[in-house]
């Protein structure tokens, strides 16, 4: 009994780790429709995120059958706990990559960029790919001094994220409110999906110390984003 139940924590780090193989290739296909105000790459990122949504349900309905039938305690409980959590983030993770989608899908056939924000823009993609690939790489080996290295990717977005109002903000901006709110929008969700991926390093180093560490923890603001 206890084998199986070990087999199915085990199952579902694997499946977290696929959570975050899928968020980082929506959100990098989202990145490329953006830029290169391609619809149907757009539409595919918008559809393929029932996938991640379905992935989320099935991690809660399977550590909360592990809760009633198991009764855990100690690291078997912090294990199925931070494992739902974990899978809340990635879940927001594609619905982020969604959103940029739906941007580049609304935007059609114009891009949502201006020429002055693509290297920018492609910038906070790949940092959002990098990002997500270390929090799978944290999620399969609970590395803790990999999770704390995270954060310099996050303070890489952040940057550019702040680039992205500097444009705004500069004086110089001539493409219209339209096209300001969308810019504002996706440099937001840009900068909200490094925070998740932060937040899933965090809570692996709770799962491996048991302790919220000073030095380790990172807390995203709240999603006011739709």
């Amino acid at each position: 009994m206890r084998d199986a139940f070990h087999e199915e924590l085990a199952r579902t780090s694997e499946q977290l780790v696929e959570m975050t193989r899928l968020a980082g290739s929506a959100m990098a296909r989202a990145t490329t429709a953006l830029l290169d105000a391609d619809l149907p790459l757009a539409e595919s990122v918008i559809a393929a995120d029932e996938e991640l949504d379905r992935m989320q349900r099935e991690l809660d309905d399977t550590a909360l059958d592990m809760l009633a039938r198991q009764q855990p305690v100690a690291t078997d409980l912090r294990i199925i706990v931070t494992g739902m959590r974990m899978s809340a983030d990635l879940e927001r993770m594609g619905d982020l990559a969604r959103h940029v989608a739906k941007v580049a899908r609304r935007r059609y056939p114009e891009s949502a960029v201006p020429p002055e924000l693509r290297a920018t823009v492609l910038q906070m993609g790949q940092v959002a790919e990098r990002i997500v690939a270390k929090a799978g790489s944290v999620i399969a080996s609970n590395d803790v001094a990999a999770a704390v290295q995270l954060e310099q990717d996050d303070d890489e977005m952040d940057r550019l994220h702040r680039q992205v109002f500097s444009a705004l903000l500069g004086g110089s901006w001539d493409h219209g409110i339209e096209a300001a709110v969308d810019i504002t929008l996706v440099g937001r969700y840009y900068e909200r999906f490094a925070d998740h991926a932060v937040s899933v390093a965090r809570r692996v180093v709770y799962l491996v110390t048991g302790e919220w560490h000073e030095a380790y923890v990172h807390v995203p603001s709240q999603d006011r984003t739709p």
